[in-house]
């Protein structure tokens, strides 16, 4: 497997907000890594994506997958080595999968397929598509959304990977979490 691609072990309980664009992932992720006084993991390819757009123009290539990948796991690696009990990812690298076959006709770099076999995250949560869609200037599939979740749900489906999903506000999704993970604390 890619080295660059591959998680730190860790006894930290990795804890993943997966699902599509505009579901409150960041905001959850944020919001419990402060409850619980630990680190939470960006999105790496906001960051990228938006510098890459500001200095030429364009928007996500296939060649971009990769280095997204890459930032991705990078960031994730670097919070886990401060984290506390749970590490709090507001993605990880089998929403860059979903991502890339949505964007290019089913294709996703075969480093990033290979990690997604290796890669461990304990407890996912996905995010449902019931809150508002909040534009900026990447998020581009609002009229999408119910497709979108079916593709991040398929994704969890073929992978075996147990879930909980949530629904409700931000609040209601916050204490949905904290119950869940209550057990652990």
């Amino acid at each position: 497997m890619e080295e660059n691609l591959k998680q730190h072990a860790s006894s930290c309980i990795r804890v993943v907000f997966f699902g599509p664009e505009s579901t409150g992932k960041t905001t959850l992720a944020k919001a419990l890594a402060k409850a619980f006084k630990t680190k939470w993991v960006p999105e790496f390819a906001r960051e990228y994506l938006e510098e890459k757009r500001a200095r030429t123009g364009e928007i996500c290539a296939p060649e971009d997958i990769y280095p997204i990948a890459k930032g991705q796991m990078r960031l994730e690696n670097q919070a886990l080595q401060q984290a506390d009990t749970f590490l709090f990812c507001d993605t990880n690298l089998l929403s860059t999968e979903v991502y890339a076959k949505t964007y290019f006709d089913g294709w996703c770099d075969t480093r990033v397929l290979e990690a997604n076999k290796v890669n461990h995250y304990d407890i996912y949560f996905l995010t449902d598509i019931d809150v508002p869609f909040e534009q900026d200037l990447l998020r581009d599939r609002p009229h999408q959304r119910h497709e979108m979740l079916a593709a991040f749900k398929t994704a969890l489906n073929e992978n075996n990977i147990t879930y909980t999903i949530l629904q409700g506000t931000h609040e209601v999704r916050i204490l949905k979490v904290m119950d869940c993970l209550k057990q652990y604390a």
